[in-house]
């Protein structure tokens, strides 16, 4: 590379501060150690207004045998997106006997539960709810 003391820059100088500046801000991007695929699928349902499960709520269904029906899935989701019309961070949506705890803003389900595993049928740290 040549460098001129004439206080102009070469196109070298020019290409090196510039072309490198695009690389850096490129590789700025924080993944939080997540796969390309859940990336991928984590910005598809939210940009299609559906909700993801965590794997705490994942577990609880599994747990729990609880299984969404289409039907459900579409009311669950229509119910997180009344709460986030209204302004709700942290909903519990009922849809038919089950509760499901969403955080709204990031469109995930943090918890789930049928009607039967709520003894006393209290539920905290929520500023809203939709029954569906």
């Amino acid at each position: 590379m040549n460098i001129q003391n004439n206080g102009f820059l070469s196109i070298e100088q020019l290409q090196d501060t510039y072309l490198k500046q695009k690389k850096s801000a490129a590789s700025a991007i924080n993944t939080d150690g997540k796969s390309f695929q859940e990336i991928l699928e984590s910005r598809r349902a939210k940009a299609a207004g559906e909700v993801k499960f965590s794997k705490h709520a994942a577990g609880r269904l599994a747990d729990r045998n609880i299984e969404l029906t289409s039907s459900q899935m579409e009311r669950l989701n229509e119910g997180a997106q009344k709460a986030q019309q209204k302004g709700i961070r942290e909903s519990l949506v009922i849809v038919d006997q089950l509760a499901f705890i969403v955080n709204i803003p990031n469109s995930t389900v943090v918890t789930a539960m049928n009607q039967g595993d709520t003894a006393e049928s209290i539920f905290t740290n929520i500023d809203g709810a939709v029954i569906i």
